[in-house]
């Protein structure tokens, strides 16, 4: 299966900006208390993106532990090596596709994370497997992603608005079934965990910066919607307005995220 997807550091970094000014959970600390982390580990985490995941990991071993972040983007690459020299971080950035063959030996690492990122896999059974090989034997997975009650209210404001369909999401659509069956059809056992984070937005506009960032990363996929910028801003004005009245109706906006964690033991 082919996924359409682009991602830019700026549109990925004002989604993270949104989630910690609004929301009323902290999904890093969430991750932190559920993984097996321990001083001297090996970690890969794929999809590493600007090195959020890794950084995290870093401060809350002191240090202690080689971590390698992957990731298909060079520029997000490249910010996370900048982030990680900022923070005197000793941690390795190097070009990884998930669908391909990871280039790592069998049995390297004792815990693999991949978050907010394994449903754009072109073969999950595949990506599962060179994730499986990688890790030594009692060696962890850890994957987040969205279940398909995540942000109900995005969707909803954008149908409203439109009135066109909404189109097929990779991650809502593909997180709590295909890759979790993927994972329990491959490892020894599998543990789910639930994070639900409201995000609450006091008017509009918090609520419209999310949107943009989340068309404009996933242009690709909301084609159906808009074709090009002049295209995109009239769809962000029929947004506009009906995110308006929903704000004046409520006193506000609450989009609630759900998200997923599975656990998987090799």
């Amino acid at each position: 299966m082919k996924v359409e997807y682009e991602e830019t550091c700026k549109d990925l970094e004002t989604r993270i900006n949104i989630h910690e000014q609004f929301g009323g959970k902290d999904i890093d600390a969430w991750m932190l208390e559920l993984l097996p982390l321990s001083k001297g580990m090996k970690i890969l985490d794929v999809g590493c993106g600007s090195g959020k995941q890794c950084l995290a990991f870093y401060d809350a071993l002191s240090g202690e532990v080689e971590i390698t972040g992957g990731d298909v983007s060079q520029e997000l690459l490249e910010n996370a090596r900048e982030a990680s020299t900022l923070r005197s971080a000793e941690i390795e950035y190097l070009e990884l596709n998930f669908n391909e063959r990871f280039p790592f030996d069998d049995g390297r690492f004792d815990l693999l994370t991949c978050c907010f990122a394994i449903y754009y896999a072109a073969d999950i059974p595949f990506t599962i497997a060179e994730m499986h090989r990688v890790l030594k034997p009692g060696g962890k997975l850890f994957t987040t992603g969205p279940m398909p009650e995540n942000k109900q209210l995005f969707y909803d404001i954008i149908f409203e608005a439109t009135q066109q369909p909404i189109p097929h999401m990779p991650g809502s659509s593909r997180y709590g079934s295909e890759i979790l069956d993927a994972m329990q059809a491959t490892f020894s056992d599998v543990e789910t965990h639930i994070f639900e984070n409201p995000l609450t937005f006091p008017d509009e506009k918090p609520f419209l910066d999310y949107t943009r960032a989340s068309l404009s990363e996933d242009r690709k996929l909301w084609r159906g919607l808009f074709q090009g910028a002049d295209d995109f801003e009239r769809v962000m004005d029929k947004i506009r307005q009906a995110a308006i009245q929903r704000a004046e109706r409520g006193g506000k906006l609450v989009m609630t995220k759900v998200v997923g964690g599975f656990i998987a033991a090799k």
